[in-house]
């Protein structure tokens, strides 16, 4: 059977996407492998309607509700290989399942590479957080340390300035500011220091203090940083996908890339990691394919 579009990627990028197509009676296979990134926090934000839901049961409502559109259905599996061009591709599995499609939607988000500090792995996603505007309301008015440095140290503190004052700057290591920065971030009574992190202190996932190698232990609530990621798949650069200078997908206001039959959309193609985000922009990539499926198909007869 050959698919009009398949999407790799179970998110709500790739969730949003597998709707519109549903509803445009277009038949597709979302392919996912249940680890979704946001696995680790208890709790998804900013999403009209579904603020403050667990990312597991956010999944559980999508797919219940997709299901009434008997064309979609799903695969819990891995994406490894894909071949073909525009019109017919063919996906191949890590559990040996074979998928031809006429369309290609990668919704394969980002993933973290290993945390390189001692106890932020037990924080994150508890007490330790990537987006204030996904929780920074959670951590309103608390003592916060934010793991950063050069220009990222000054944005960070000017962002979160509305949810808290209470902001400490932790290098880890050369701070990489200007003296122009150093000036603005002290005029705000926020300190910095570039002494390595040593670990952090926790209970039950819920930060205590940052302790730096030279001795000083910082009491703190919560914790902002920035992860080291990787795009979730490579199979957009086997198939000749243009990237950023900064490692995203690059592509057109309804999410096709310059491979004719091929989409993206969600964390991939944006620096703007916010469910509601990726959900809008696997929404935009389903009108575009089901529109040049359209015209494909009103151009054959």
């Amino acid at each position: 059977m050959t698919h009009d579009c398949v999407i790799i990627g179970g998110g709500p990028a790739g969730l949003n996407a597998a709707l519109v197509l549903g509803r445009a009676r277009k038949s597709v296979v979302v392919i996912d492998e249940g680890r979704a990134r946001n696995r680790v926090t208890r709790e998804t934000h900013g999403f009209l309607t579904r603020d403050s839901i667990s990312p597991s049961e956010f999944r559980r409502i999508a797919k219940e509700q997709i299901s009434a559109y008997h064309s979609v259905t799903f695969a819990e599996d891995t994406a490894i290989s894909i071949t073909g061009t525009d019109g017919d591709f063919h996906i191949k599995t890590v559990q040996g399942q074979t998928f031809q499609s006429k369309k290609v939607l990668f919704a394969i988000g980002m993933k973290d590479l290993p945390l390189d500090i001692k106890g932020l792995t037990d924080v994150y996603g508890k007490s330790a957080f990537i987006c204030p505007y996904c929780d920074g309301w959670e951590l309103r008015d608390q003592p916060l340390v934010v793991i950063v440095k050069g220009a990222d140290a000054t944005h960070m503190a000017r962002v979160l300035s509305g949810w808290t004052k209470k902001i400490t700057i932790c290098t880890n290591g050369s701070d990489d500011l200007t003296d122009a920065q150093r000036e603005e971030l002290n005029q705000h009574n926020i300190p910095v220091y570039d002494s390595p992190i040593q670990s952090i202190e926790s209970d039950n996932g819920m930060v205590q203090q940052v302790v730096l190698k030279d001795g000083i232990s910082i009491v703190c609530t919560g914790i902002f940083f920035r992860p080291k990621l990787m795009i979730g798949s490579d199979l957009p650069q086997a198939l000749g996908c243009e990237f950023t200078e900064t490692g995203t997908v690059i592509i057109d206001n309804l999410g096709k890339t310059n491979v004719p039959g091929v989409y993206s959309a969600g964390d991939a193609t944006t620096h703007l990691h916010q469910a509601i985000i990726a959900a809008s922009m696997g929404s935009l990539a389903g009108v575009g394919i089901n529109n040049e499926l359209n015209e494909e198909a009103w151009r054959n007869i």
